[in-house]
């Protein structure tokens, strides 16, 4: 199947993407490969992580490298959601009659840019719910399609910092993978400091355009999984709700609600990419556990014990995929690592 062109092109691609996101972003491999994997799955990405780590700067590189078009929102605590959906404005013709005007807001972008998205009220932050989901707005009783494609990537603080709001458990929903953006190493902060602080140009080619992505979207949704594959892949996300007959033990105790189903979509449009992207026309057990965390971290609510003795969901995802991988699924089926 690699002789395909459709599939040399979109590992061209992919590769050209992330090469040009490695001229400014210094490290953060998994992350650049996590967020190109949820553009061409068709879903959104939430980032997280404290202010100056270069979640910003990724996503606005990001958007450079692709010929789509980009807006930025900056989520403040007066951010209401007209600012971000539109409104119609009353206009007046050259013979002075009035009417009204829609005035689309900059969610009407190919890529948008939900800067430190946990900083505005949850109503807010709810005016993406329906963008993020149906690929259109409802303003004054009429439905307003948004341009394909469509993505959204979100920046947020963690909760623990000052000012800032839990995103609702239905809009974390939305979001194809959360990921989280760690400190750099003393290597890669040697490297950021020398690549910043010197006059150098760097310039972001574009090698993507809108269409492309959608075709690399159509064609990630060829690629075929074993069924044993998506089994694991189902196996894990039951195993995340206590009230399975066959959950672990760790998520009786800790876990107040599991993954939904779309926790399940995102393991295995994620792979799908990953082995595509790797040249493979089949889907692995390998990568299902390498997009585990990615897709169900913001998926698994803990309940008050867990929180109580901070239990990292992290690490918690990982006993459960373990666990996944010896289970017996409908009595026939065992997997293996």
């Amino acid at each position: 199947m690699t002789q395909d062109p459709r599939v040399e092109q979109f590992i061209s691609s992919f590769q050209a993407l992330r090469r040009e996101v490695e001229k400014v972003i210094v490290g953060h491999r998994d992350i650049i490969d996590h967020v190109l994997i949820g553009m061409f799955a068709g879903g959104h990405v939430l980032l997280e992580g404290v202010p100056g780590l270069g979640k910003t700067l990724l996503i606005k590189t990001l958007a450079e490298g692709l010929e789509l078009s980009f807006a930025r929102v900056q989520f403040t605590p007066d951010l209401m959601p007209a600012d971000i959906i539109g409104t119609n404005i009353i206009v007046e013709d050259a013979d002075g009659r009035k009417h009204f005007q829609f005035q689309s807001g900059p969610i009407f972008a190919h890529i948008l840019l939900a800067d430190e998205i946990n900083r505005a009220t949850p109503k807010t932050q709810s005016a993406l719910l329906e963008g993020m989901q149906e690929g259109a707005v409802t303003v004054g009783g009429v439905s307003r399609p948004l341009p394909p494609p469509f993505f959204v990537l979100a920046t947020q603080n963690p909760i623990e910092m000052e000012g800032t709001y839990p995103l609702p458990e239905a809009q974390l929903d939305r979001f194809l993978f959360k990921l989280r953006v760690r400190y750099p190493a003393i290597e890669e902060l040697n490297a950021i400091i020398d690549r910043t602080t010197q006059v150098r140009a760097v310039t972001v080619d574009r090698v993507m355009t809108g269409p492309n992505v959608l075709a690399s979207r159509e064609l990630v949704r060829e690629v075929p999984i074993a069924t044993h594959t998506r089994d694991f892949a189902s196996a894990i996300v039951m195993a995340t709700h206590p009230q399975w007959a066959q959950a672990p033990d760790v998520t009786r105790r800790f876990v107040r609600y599991g993954a939904s189903p779309r926790g399940a979509q995102a393991l295995v449009l994620g792979a799908k990419v990953k082995a595509l992207a790797e040249g493979r026309y089949n889907v692995s057990v390998d990568d299902i556990r390498y997009l585990a965390a990615p897709a169900l971290r913001h998926r698994v609510i803990l309940n008050f014990e867990g929180e109580a003795e901070g239990i990292d969901v992290d690490t918690l995802i990982e006993q459960i995929v373990d666990t996944a991988a010896t289970t017996t699924t409908q009595g026939k089926e065992q997997f293996v690592r």
